[in-house]
């Protein structure tokens, strides 16, 4: 078994890296301290955004995920939203950038 981070550390880690890299970003949405599940929603200011979620991989790894890929803004609200409903604990971090990077895929973030 492999040790992981709790969501509070993971999710500080991440506004920190995020702050680093010059890419506004901010907590939109508070989950379980330790166990929450993380989704993140990147706006790239022209109306769009895309909603990434932690999923596993076919081989069992841990990956992101796309929720909403390049939507209307609303229809990614709406599917955090009804993530919210499903799941109360779920933290959501918003970030803001032209570009849409996310950093997810980055060493020490998975």
């Amino acid at each position: 078994m492999t040790a992981r981070l709790t969501t509070d550390l993971w999710v500080s880690a991440y506004l920190a890296r995020l702050r680093f890299a010059a890419i506004p970003a901010y907590l939109a949405a508070k989950g379980d301290p330790t166990a929450g599940a993380v989704a993140v929603k990147v706006a790239t200011m022209d109306g769009r955004a895309s909603v990434f979620v932690r999923a596993y991989g076919a081989e069992g790894e841990r990956v992101w995920s796309p929720l909403v890929e390049a939507a209307e803004e609303a229809e990614a609200e709406a599917a955090l939203a009804r993530q919210r409903r499903f799941d109360p604990d779920l933290w959501i971090v918003e970030i803001e950038d032209p570009k849409g990077r996310t950093l997810l895929g980055e060493e020490g973030l998975d």
